[in-house]
């Protein structure tokens, strides 16, 4: 399963780092995957978040359907359980 968030990224379970069916941020122009708890920056002009906070923003403004918001629940939901 696979949403877009952005122009640049997309949540994903068929990322070669996800596992279990855990969705992975994942940067469209590198290929590179993220997880809930891992530092990232979305765009060059703005700081380093935790991946999950950055889903909770790029969220706000995505176009998602039913299967976008379980990744995007699945993600942000993740952070809280470790």
């Amino acid at each position: 399963m696979k949403a877009s968030l952005s122009p640049s990224w997309d949540l994903s379970t068929e990322h070669a780092a996800s596992r279990h069916g855990q969705p992975v941020l994942v940067n469209r122009s590198t290929g590179e995957a993220f997880g809930p708890g891992d530092k990232v920056k979305l765009y060059p002009s703005q700081g380093y978040a935790k991946a999950a906070h950055a889903v909770a923003r790029l969220a706000e403004t995505a176009k998602r359907n039913v299967d976008g918001d379980a990744l995007v629940a699945r993600f942000v939901g993740s952070l809280s359980r470790r």
